[in-house]
Parts: C-alpha cells; sequence; structure tokens
C-alpha cells in the first residue's frame, strides 16, 4: 500500500510541475500534497513540521501571486482593465493553439488587443502588454521553482 501511495505522490509532484504551465492544474497545491502524502506515507519522521508549515506557506503565497503577479505587472505598466480581460481570454485561448508557449503568448497578444480596445497608442498598448507578459513570465517561474524544489526533495524521501 505504501508504493503505491509513494507513486500516487511522485505523480502529484510531476503534476504540480505541469501545472505551472497549464493553468488547469493547480501546480503548487499539487506539489505541497505530494509532500503531505509522502510524510503520512512514511509516519510523519521524513520532513519536520515546521518544514511542512514553511512549504504550506509558500504554496499559499504562491498560489496568492499567481493572480497578483499579472495584474501587479499590467499596474506597473499602465494596462487597464481590458488589457486584463484580453489578457485573461488570449492566455485561455492560446493554450489551445500553441500550447504550453500559448499561453504566454496569447496573454500578451490578448493584453495589447484589449488595449488597442480601450483606444491606446500602439507604443502605450505595448508597454501595458509587455508588463502583464513580466508578471505572467514571473509568476510561472516561481510556480516552476517552488515545484522543483518540492519534487527534489520527494525524490530525496522516497530513497
Amino acid at each position: 500500500m505504501n508504493v503505491v501511495l509513494i507513486i500516487i505522490g511522485l505523480i502529484l509532484a510531476i503534476a504540480g510541475m505541469v501545472g505551472c504551465i497549464l493553468p488547469v492544474l493547480p501546480g503548487p497545491i499539487l506539489s505541497f500534497c505530494a509532500l503531505i502524502l509522502i510524510s503520512w506515507t512514511k509516519n510523519w519522521q521524513i520532513f519536520s513540521q515546521t518544514f511542512l508549515i514553511v512549504m504550506g506557506a509558500i504554496t499559499a503565497l504562491l498560489v496568492l501571486l499567481d493572480y497578483v503577479a499579472p495584474a501587479l505587472g499590467a499596474k506597473k505598466y499602465g494596462a487597464s482593465r481590458r488589457g486584463l480581460w484580453g489578457s485573461a481570454i488570449g492566455m485561455i485561448i492560446g493554450i489551445f493553439f500553441i500550447p504550453p508557449w500559448g499561453m504566454i503568448v496569447g496573454a500578451f497578444i490578448g493584453a495589447l488587443v484589449g488595449e488597442l480596445a480601450a483606444g491606446k497608442s500602439g507604443s502605450k498598448a505595448l508597454r501595458a502588454g509587455w508588463g502583464i507578459l513580466i508578471g505572467n513570465v514571473l509568476g510561472v517561474g516561481l510556480k516552476l521553482a517552488f515545484t522543483a524544489v518540492v519534487l527534489f526533495y520527494y525524490i530525496k524521501a522516497m530513497l
């Protein structure tokens, strides 16, 4: 039974990494669940309570940041609500056409179209699109780094 749970945890940890790129999967949450699962499987002796609390807090912070980072990037570079909506719609459409990079390209193009629809000039629309792109890339990068660390600790705990 423990072997099955460890394999399920490994699948969760890998799915967590995939979830950093595919927005339909909550990447950091799946990775954290993998840590909890292997800790439970090994009678809570593999990781300290402090480690699990810190990892849980980082998971919560990353989930929050996933929603805030694009908005912060957009605000810093002067994006409007239409730019944000265009970015979200472009991200969803892009993921279907060129996965997984379509998410990033789609967000940029969607933001650009949204800003142009809001009446901004080409250079201001590009600037706002760039801000949203930076926010999205930053969020994805941080999630990927976290899930890679979790996968490292998971594999180390398996051995």
